[in-house]
């Protein structure tokens, strides 16, 4: 029988169907392989702020025990985890006025970064380059290179083809690319 397995060595969609049975230890393995990354996932798409993405991760999880039986087997757990984050962000966004997002963007964003001076502002400049994309964009820009997602996850995960990955990828490096062209050649 499967629950005499250790949950370690079980799959992530092993324990999602061990969790619709009401297996507690099975969420507590989930949570213990996915709160870190997607606590640092709202942290980098809620500008930063420490206490908000403490929140969102909660309450993704919180989802997590509440919409179990939405989840489907076939797919891959953490591509539905991230397309269900990716849909409370997006709340957010809407929720927040435009100017609010600004504010709170610039706020975090001059905070804590590296000593060295040339980095420190570059970090404030591709922050602050980031802050003017659109939430689509931004999301696209954090999975693929911050969580280092593949454009196939990212698909999945923004329930779009991948060509539309890849072409909103082109785009957004290329906002970001015209928004730092003073660092060409520095990094």
């Amino acid at each position: 029988m499967q629950h005499n397995k250790p949950y370690q060595t079980l799959s992530d969609e092993q324990l999602m169907r061990q969790m619709a049975t009401g297996c507690e230890p099975s969420f507590g393995e989930l949570y213990d392989r996915y709160s870190e990354r997607m606590h640092r996932y709202f942290y980098r798409m809620l500008g930063q702020d420490a206490h908000r993405a403490d929140d969102f991760t909660q309450e993704l999880f919180m989802k997590l025990v509440e919409k179990t039986a939405y989840f489907d087997t076939d797919r891959r757990f953490s591509t539905w985890l991230y397309a269900v984050a990716g849909n409370m962000v997006k709340n957010e966004y809407r929720r927040l006025s435009r100017q609010q997002r600004q504010m709170q963007l610039d706020d975090c964003f001059g905070e804590n970064f590296s000593e060295d001076i040339d980095s420190q502002i570059f970090e404030q400049h591709l922050h602050q380059a980031l802050g003017e994309l659109d939430e689509t964009q931004r999301q696209c820009f954090v999975l693929r290179y911050q969580e280092e997602l593949s454009v196939k996850e990212i698909a999945e995960i923004m329930d779009c083809p991948e060509g539309t990955v890849k072409s909103r990828m082109f785009y957004t490096l290329k906002k970001l690319g015209d928004k730092l062209r003073a660092f060409a050649g520095v990094f």
